[in-house]
């Protein structure tokens, strides 16, 4: 029997949680962490439900479709946290434990997304 893998709904929430907290705690003053927040909320938001259609694919074909959509997301929201830190919107120690959980995430999706295209295997 094959073991089933963990739910990532409750995972890829607390993700977003943790995004919007992040959004909400740049300066309003700041024009560049404003507009690199937005991009970074939109798509760090987006990798849960991305994740719960995934979850409700009608065939294989949808599932790895959005599994697909969840890694481009959470890769996409790798890259404007890494922007937050190198324009020095936000200190780097204090997006260590949040830019960890993307790359997690990443590798996560990445064996879901072979996985499921290679063997046919779903969630």
């Amino acid at each position: 029997m094959s073991e089933q893998p963990p739910d990532l709904k409750p995972r890829t929430k607390q993700f977003a949680i943790r995004i919007v907290k992040l959004y909400t705690a740049l300066p309003r003053t700041d024009v560049v962490a404003q507009v690199l927040g937005k991009q970074v909320l939109r798509s760090g938001t987006s990798v849960g439900a991305n994740y719960r259609e995934a979850s409700r694919a009608r065939s294989k074909a949808e599932f790895i479709s959005k599994i697909g959509d969840c890694l481009k997301e959470i890769d996409e929201t790798e890259y404007w946290l890494e922007l937050l830190v190198d324009t020095g919107c936000v200190p780097p120690k204090r997006m260590d434990d949040l830019l960890d959980e993307t790359r997690q995430l990443i590798a996560i999706f990445t064996t879901i997304d072979k996985k499921s295209k290679y063997t046919g295997r779903t969630l």
